[in-house]
């Protein structure tokens, strides 16, 4: 069985490469992770989220996974330029730092959460 790909599909693979697609995930990720999740140097960041608030753009800081969406859509020039190619590597250059930054695990500074066990629930184990 033979699988017919159209001129469209076959130029996105061909101008995407594995370097490219893995300097673009790491460079979605970190400024992704600097964003959602860091004050930044001098407190730049912290100081830009504290300006913008709860409203939309000030939630969306909050949020690793929204925030990696728009991070990864001029990042996927890098990887494609056509059309197709673009879009495929914006959706996989987000979901790519998304599972970098749950196999990351607790970021430096944060503790995870204690759950107590049955019982006395004043008592950590």
């Amino acid at each position: 069985m033979r699988i017919r790909t159209t001129a469209a599909a076959q130029t996105a693979l061909s101008d995407m490469s594995l370097k490219s697609f893995l300097l673009a995930v790491l460079a979605t990720w970190r400024v992704t992770h600097l964003l959602a999740n860091e004050d930044g140097p001098a407190d730049i960041i912290f100081k830009l989220r504290r300006r913008l608030g709860n409203g939309l753009i000030g939630s969306l800081m909050d949020c690793f996974n929204c925030m990696s969406i728009w991070i990864a859509a001029p990042l996927a020039l890098f990887v494609s330029t056509s059309p197709l190619g673009w879009a495929v590597s914006w959706l996989a250059l987000s979901g790519g730092a998304c599972l970098l930054e749950r196999l990351g695990g607790a970021s430096a500074g944060e503790h995870p959460d204690i759950q107590p066990r049955e019982g006395n629930d004043d008592v950590l184990r």
